[in-house]
């Protein structure tokens, strides 16, 4: 029909009809050529058009009726409307535009400035800006990722899973534990720690007291762990190196008072539990040897894990004057740490929350019973209940997260949560029960504990059933996925801590039938 006019109207040497779908590529030819675009749909309910934001993206002048994309795109002076199926008043503007060239090239610029915002590069700037903004979002409000199901519920009572020590072996090699993890995979770029191996040294000799030894081989590991922390310490400074690379040199000739003091903790408490008397000798001289520097500890961290690995020490070795003194020492300065800057709302020696936190409440606690402070018990409590409401959040264990921590008068950050923190809650609040007989303890305890299986902000398990391994952390948007070994030892020491418990309290509870005649 728009052929037949053409031809009727003698034009056809001046109209090129293209009757076909064409390609971006040859759009944009066409585009480059153009004087004036017009767009004349027929109807209104036209809510987009492709080549009307090309068009203007090119920087042509356009005629357009008034459809609604076409409406909203042109406004402001960025082209010309015309009414639905007026010919003379689209001749009219196809004329005034080609004999004004100023007007007409106003109206392109326009068109042109307006569409900047819709190039690829500016769109992509603001996906990323909205990602970001439904990131942070989801630190402020975090949504479960997956409905709480049957094989993430929390445990009941008496119903832990088996312990497993594969993947404790696979990162461990002839020198000692690796650090870190790619995925599953030891990552030999950032070799080992003392620290990490102190622990692992606990986790084999708490696995050698309370579980079925045959086939693990933890009485091996467990001096092999020893041995890495013999090289570790300098005889001559009194203190523990703590970072090796896989060359087996040592990175720094000291370590930090709180890896100094985390080592302490876990030799004590070796000590306390070992039954293998080699490994026990060698144990109490170097728990013995390390200690002396520890007198002169002032942060709170590093003083707190040292008092926890006192207690066990001593609760073995009562008579040892010199580690009750420095005991005495320690717990006081922790003390009086807590009383100088902690108020009512804010019952803390710190200005900030940040990484394994329960140990310092746990390390009052557990000084002050041995020592008869009260005080320092009721101290550790309360502070202890206040630093678990934080972390509590609709029934679940919800950390601080490491990626910006909890300043005071600021805002906590949820995210990332790390399985030290889990790891930490689960101790103080078992000790907190053992001493108490406060069954919300025990609650407490397990209600962290089962942060690992899945009861958290986003409803997804951490702990690996198939390696036996913990994941790194929980991240806003789901799971670190690497299993490195402080969230590895995380996860074995707290699940022993809790078999330890239940054990604990199947031995204590009445049998359930009892003869009359048995007095």
């Amino acid at each position: 029909m728009l052929q037949q006019m053409v031809h009727k109207l003698g034009i056809s040497r001046h109209v090129i009809f293209q009757n076909s779908f064409v390609a971006l590529r040859e759009l944009g030819e066409f585009l480059g050529i153009t004087d004036l675009y017009i767009s004349p749909y027929p109807e209104e309910a036209q809510i987009t058009s492709g080549t009307l934001a090309y068009a203007m993206g090119t920087g042509k002048a356009i005629i357009s009726t008034p459809y609604w994309y076409a409406v909203e795109m042109l406004a402001d002076g960025r082209g010309k409307i015309v009414p639905f199926k007026d010919p003379k008043a689209l001749a009219e503007q196809i004329n005034t535009l080609l004999d004004n060239d100023g007007q007409r090239h106003a109206m392109r610029k326009k068109a042109y400035t307006f569409t900047r915002e819709a190039v690829w590069k500016e769109v992509s700037k603001r996906y990323l800006e909205v990602f970001k903004e439904v990131r942070q979002n989801r630190i402020r409000h975090p949504r479960p990722r997956y409905s709480y199901i049957k094989n993430v519920e929390a445990i009941t009572r008496f119903d832990l899973p088996e312990i497993k020590l594969d993947h404790l072996k696979a990162m461990t090699d002839d020198t000692g534990l690796f650090q870190h993890a790619n995925h599953t995979i030891p990552d030999r770029a950032h070799g080992y720690c003392t620290d990490d191996n102190a622990r692992a040294l606990l986790t084999a000799v708490l696995g050698q007291k309370y579980l079925p030894a045959n086939g693990f081989g933890l009485d091996a590991l467990a001096g092999h762990y020893l041995g890495f922390l013999l090289y570790a310490f300098d005889e001559k400074k009194g203190r523990f190196r703590n970072f090796m690379d896989y060359s087996r040199q040592w990175v720094k000739e000291t370590g930090s008072e709180d890896s100094h003091g985390r080592s302490l903790w876990c030799l004590g408490k070796a000590v306390a539990y070992l039954e293998n008397p080699s490994h026990m000798a060698v144990s109490t001289v170097l728990f013995k040897k390390a200690l002396g520097v520890a007198e002169h500890f002032f942060a709170p961290r590093a003083v707190a894990f040292t008092l926890i690995g006192l207690d066990a020490y001593l609760g073995k070795f009562c008579g040892d004057s010199n580690a009750r003194r420095i005991r005495d020492i320690l717990a006081d300065r922790l003390f009086v740490q807590f009383k100088d800057h902690g108020t009512t709302d804010w019952p803390w020696p710190e200005d900030g929350l940040n990484y394994a936190n329960a140990k310092l409440p746990q390390a009052l606690i557990l000084s002050g019973k041995r020592m008869l402070r009260s005080d320092m018990v009721d101290m550790g409590l309360v502070s202890l209940k206040w630093l678990l409401a934080v972390q509590t959040h609709d029934h679940h264990f919800a950390p601080i997260g490491s990626n910006g921590w909890y300043q005071k008068g600021e805002k906590r950050t949820r995210f990332d949560q790390q399985p030290i923190e889990a790891k930490a809650m689960v101790d103080a609040c078992v000790d907190a029960y053992n001493i108490t007989r406060d069954r919300q303890w025990f609650e407490n305890s397990v209600m962290s504990f089962n942060w690992f299986l899945g009861h958290n902000d986003l409803n997804m398990p951490l702990y690996d059933p198939r390696t036996g391994g913990c994941r790194d952390g929980l991240m806003v948007d789901g799971i670190n996925q690497n299993q490195g070994a402080e969230s590895t030892l995380a996860w074995l020491l707290s699940l022993l801590t809790l078999q330890k418990l239940y054990a604990d309290e199947v031995f204590n509870q009445p049998p359930l039938f009892q003869s009359p005649d048995i007095k």
